[in-house]
């Protein structure tokens, strides 16, 4: 394919778990892709099977500085993402989310580009409404420790939106819901990585609460997927839109079925539950359904087997 044919996508966030597989993705679908990352979470190793294609571009680069490059369509997916790491600088988080936004935005105006902003179902903060739907405002502690990415990626959303509407800047807003899967952050905290490196480590799998918290696990690949046809849809649906495996699952069984698939003599712990937790999270995805055709059909334990693998070889190194 002739470069003049090529669009040029800019993914903010690009060398980390979802932005590595997102930048893999567009490029064998034939783009120019520019992977913008400052390396806080994301790692040059997600990407480096990448750099000797001529069609990609890495560039170290913090959101919270403008950027001056020309481009057709922005992926906006900077921010940490897991717990540990944004109340680590939770200054710096609610910077990145806010003014990432701004920056990108503003060149989403100069260019025409169209962009998509990569939000949260943490925007429903711990739901009174289950499962959630687009139309619930949530329910978030504004003043809490979890509140830098909550309160962070709703005023995002905030943004996105009045751009749009001042601006006439064509935008898509996705919620995402929990997403799991190969090249996620080993340190990162979050259940699937914590259960699975526990597991074969021989230790014990660490339940918050008494595990009866649920979620809801969408492989990667369906993840990514659902951000480029929403990309792709029309111009008559901005979002946001959520994306997300709707089967529920306890935390409890999550940590059994990793038990059992890695062969595993960890046993389970319980430990306190972290400071406004969400109880229950299960997304209603109708919306993405009917307008995207979008459903996720990777079953838990095929998406789990792939990501055993990969923290298996990673800790073989």
């Amino acid at each position: 394919m002739k470069d003049y044919h090529r669009k040029r996508i800019l993914i903010t966030g690009g060398a980390g778990f979802l932005g590595s597989h997102l930048c893999e993705r567009l490029l064998n679908e034939g783009n120019n892709v520019i992977c913008l990352d400052n390396f806080f979470t994301g790692t040059r190793d997600n990407v480096l099977h990448l750099l000797d294609d001529h069609h990609f571009e890495l560039i170290r680069h913090d959101v919270v500085q403008p950027l001056l490059v020309e481009v057709d369509e922005i992926y906006n997916l900077a921010c940490p993402a897991s717990p540990i790491h944004y109340q680590y600088n939770p200054i710096k988080t609610t910077k990145t989310s806010i003014m990432g936004a701004i920056n990108m935005l503003g060149l989403a105006r100069r260019t025409r580009a169209k962009i998509m902003q990569a939000s949260t179902s943490e925007v429903y903060g711990d739901p009174q409404v289950h499962p959630q739907t687009e139309s619930y405002w949530g329910n978030v502690n504004p003043i809490g420790p979890r509140s830098c990415y909550d309160e962070g990626k709703r005023c995002a959303e905030t943004l996105f939106f009045d751009y749009y509407r001042e601006h006439q800047i064509p935008i898509k807003v996705a919620r995402i819901f929990n997403t799991y899967g190969p090249r996620m952050h080993p340190a990162d905290g979050r259940v699937v990585s914590n259960f699975i490196l526990q597991a074969l480590q021989g230790e014990d799998i660490t339940l918050y609460g008494d595990g009866s918290q649920t979620r809801s696990f969408c492989y990667v690949d369906e993840m990514v997927d659902g951000f480029i046809r929403l990309m792709n849809s029309g111009d008559d649906l901005t979002g946001p839109v959520n994306l997300g495996n709707p089967d529920e699952f306890t935390i409890r069984e999550l940590a059994e079925k990793v038990v059992a698939m890695t062969g595993s003599k960890s046993k389970l712990v319980c430990k306190p539950l972290p400071h406004d937790d969400p109880k229950q999270r299960q997304p209603d995805i109708t919306l993405a359904r009917e307008k995207l055709d979008w459903q996720p059909a990777i079953k838990l334990e095929e998406g789990l087997q792939k990501t055993i693998e990969h923290f298996d070889a990673l800790l073989k190194q």
